[in-house]
């Protein structure tokens, strides 16, 4: 299928794996394939969603906010756990204290909440905190696509035959990820306001201006 893709389908491929692997994820999820989409100004796809006032900074604002979202529920567990072992005589922060004694400064990190209060690497590394290349426990090299993003790959041949269009472009994958319509990538554009329909006849005109 990656035979069919155009140069700038190629690059958006390329775009979502680096976005995977600078946010520190394992998969390629369709949150990723957007913001490739979105990376670049000059395609279809780039120029349609600029269109509906979706950027790339807004698009990582979204996943930012969804995974802080995610992680609150298992930072008040963590406080309750805390709060449940203080009861019983048993001081957390002594413990973590006594274990980076022994193994370091951060040997307990990793989990979803810190002492102060913070979420971690990925919450530090987002804001700056910690150095951009620092991507610890994420893979190296080749990041696989997650199960909605490969769907929204065959989805997008699907509309590229749909169309009698011998290449799979930008536009295509855009239209794939808008009939997948269940991953990260369509929450992030329906909270921008973006309804998928909509923005499904946006690139279909597109395309007839474009032809």
């Amino acid at each position: 299928m990656f035979e069919r893709f155009t140069g700038e389908a190629r690059a958006t491929v390329v775009v979502a794996q680096d976005s995977a692997r600078f946010l520190g994820d394992r998969h390629i999820g369709t949150e990723h394939v957007l913001l490739g989409l979105v990376q670049s100004a000059t395609s279809v796809a780039g120029r349609v969603l600029a269109g509906v006032g979706v950027t790339r900074e807004r698009v990582l604002a979204d996943i930012e906010r969804i995974e802080q979202a995610r992680q609150e529920p298992e930072r008040d567990l963590v406080e309750k756990d805390a709060a449940a072992l203080r009861t019983i005589g048993i001081d957390l922060d002594a413990v973590r204290a006594a274990v980076e004694e022994s193994f370091g400064p951060g040997a307990l990190e990793g989990g979803a909440a810190h002492r102060d209060g913070s979420l971690g690497p990925w919450w530090r590394r987002r804001h700056g905190r910690e150095p951009q290349t620092r991507n610890t426990g994420s893979p190296r090299g080749h990041i696989p696509f997650s199960p909605r993003a490969k769907k929204v790959l065959e989805l997008s041949l699907r509309e590229a035959l749909a169309l009698k269009h011998g290449y799979i472009g930008t536009e295509h994958i855009l239209l794939g990820l808008i009939r997948e319509g269940q991953g990260l990538a369509a929450r992030i554009l329906t909270d921008e306001g973006v309804r998928l329909e909509h923005l499904r006849e946006l690139v279909l005109v597109e395309l007839q201006r474009a032809a």
